[in-house]
């Protein structure tokens, strides 16, 4: 795994773009994309600063029912092979999960280590075509064309803006990106990001994490939720949410959970044996939020979704696992009721 880890490293490095129109630290505008079931393909569209739907059609319905969001966030590793192979179980596996939900839930999909394959994958597969809109289509919203985030947003939600923020601090090419949607007439912020990975001196993830917090704080929103990969593996990681006055939410730990338990880790238990025993298991994958939202559960999913091929599992036992995982993380699911009111000082 080193060595894949090294390749992989080398390859990012190699694809890293030398030109790009955005600036470092600052929001710059991307459009998402709507499928359209009459042309059959993927329409790009500009997200409305009115919060109104920007495509008035079959595929929307009214939303003023929806009261509570399902945030779904899953790291897809991008450093192991047949990356389609992996990612349509891990897709097939989210459809399973949240196909059953009432229809006052919209569902929102944070995904982590997308490749371009994995992309086409996701806008060529006919559940997300019917139910969802989805932010990219390839890599040129990314600083590096190896692996990057997408999000899934309920085809049902208004979007007011969605806009990408490149880390000035980041050594792997890190970015945050921001959605604003509407559900009961609240404007609320969705940010799905990849912190810096590693102990690396210094540790990027506070100056990202602070970043973040200042969009989250937008006096302008009713509520803003971050998740990701947070790559938590530090002592400072644990109160990150509160340090350098970021003031915001653990929904783990607002549910009363604790660290350093079985319950708590989402990295470690389909890694490969010899970096799970090398470096135990970790809750990398956190949810964070403030304002008017509450959050009503917090659970893991993923485990044990196996990779697509009996070749393909043989290629990926061979690296060191105990089974052909398409991923080495575990997903993090969390549901929030969305308030009529505002923490005094959360926004």
């Amino acid at each position: 795994m080193d060595a894949i880890f090294a390749q992989a490293m080398k390859e990012t490095a190699a694809l890293r773009k030398t030109s790009v129109p955005w600036k470092a630290d600052e929001p710059h505008p991307q459009s998402y994309y709507t499928y359209g079931r009459n042309t059959s393909s993927w329409t790009p569209r500009v997200p409305s600063s009115s919060g109104a739907p920007a495509d008035v059609g079959a595929r929307q319905s009214d939303d003023a029912t929806i009261t509570s969001i399902a945030l779904f966030t899953w790291n897809i590793d991008f450093m192991l092979p047949f990356a389609e192979a992996r990612m349509k179980p891990a897709l097939a596996h989210l459809n399973e999960l949240t196909n059953s939900l009432p229809t006052s839930t919209a569902v929102v999909i944070f995904l982590q280590e997308c490749t371009s394959s994995d992309l086409s994958t996701i806008a060529n597969t006919p559940w997300i075509q019917e139910r969802f809109n989805i932010t990219d289509l390839d890599h040129s919203a990314w600083a590096t064309g190896h692996y990057g985030t997408t999000t899934l947003i309920d085809a049902r939600l208004s979007i007011s803006s969605a806009f990408r923020v490149h880390y000035a601090a980041t050594r792997m090419d890190r970015d945050a990106f921001f959605v604003d949607i509407a559900v009961i007439g609240k404007k609320i912020r969705l940010c799905n990001t990849h912190l810096e990975s590693m102990a690396l001196d210094p540790p990027f993830r506070i100056p990202q994490m602070r970043l973040i917090a200042g969009y989250m704080h937008d006096t302008r929103l009713n509520a803003a939720i971050t998740a990701g990969d947070f790559n938590a593996i530090q002592p400072f990681d644990r109160t990150l949410h509160v340090d350098n006055n970021n003031n915001l939410k653990d929904a783990f730990l607002e549910l009363g959970g604790k660290e350093d338990t079985e319950e708590a880790y989402t990295w470690g238990q389909q890694a490969v044996t010899a970096l799970r025993e090398r470096f135990g298991c970790s809750r990398m994958d956190k949810v964070y939020f403030c304002g008017g939202v509450k959050v009503l559960k917090l659970e893991r999913f993923g485990a044990d979704v196996l990779v697509d091929g009996e070749a393909e599992a043989k290629t990926i036992l061979g690296l060191g696992f105990e089974k052909a995982w398409v991923t080495d993380h575990l997903g993090v699911r969390a549901e929030f009721e969305v308030s009529n009111w505002v923490e005094k000082g959360q926004l």
